[in-house]
């Protein structure tokens, strides 16, 4: 009898033990249910802002090709306009260099004729002098009329 007691005590401990078992294991079982419906929900929270993220994305790629086009649209009706600028700058620059050309002729040419120059000055300077001295004769023998 003694050792049927210790058997309904013994199976009396286990089945506490089991309980208790059972029991902390439902706890734990409730909190990873909740957890897991946190995990869930967040998801479905991360979910709803990946739809927009990726909605904002599209839409600022779809810009960015629309704003691609249009630069590179203006880019290439630009071109003549540089092409002309260009050649603006080329003809300046031709101009400069024969202006320059004409600038060097002239000043050569002045130095080599610059005796020739000075001597007709003199000449002109001389028939000045001769025709203003005929004149006064004139006058002298006209009695004071110019003819």
């Amino acid at each position: 009898m003694d050792m049927v007691i210790i058997l309904y005590v013994s199976a009396l401990i286990a089945a506490l033990a089991f309980g208790v078992l059972v029991i902390f294991l439902a706890r734990t079982l409730v909190a990873v249910r909740r957890t897991m419906n946190n995990v869930a929900d967040t998801l479905e929270g991360v979910e709803k802002q990946m739809e927009g993220i990726t909605l904002e994305t599209t839409a600022l790629l779809n810009k960015t090709n629309k704003l691609a086009e249009d630069v590179s649209v203006k880019s290439q009706s630009l071109n003549p306009l540089v092409d002309g600028v260009k050649g603006i700058g080329e003809t300046v620059q031709e101009f400069n260099h024969s202006i320059r050309s004409i600038s060097k002729g002239l000043t050569r040419s002045a130095h080599n004729h610059t005796d020739s120059a000075a001597q007709a000055m003199k000449w002109g300077q001389v028939a000045i002098n001769l025709w203003k001295k005929a004149r006064k004769e004139d006058v002298n023998q006209t009695g004071g009329k110019v003819l």
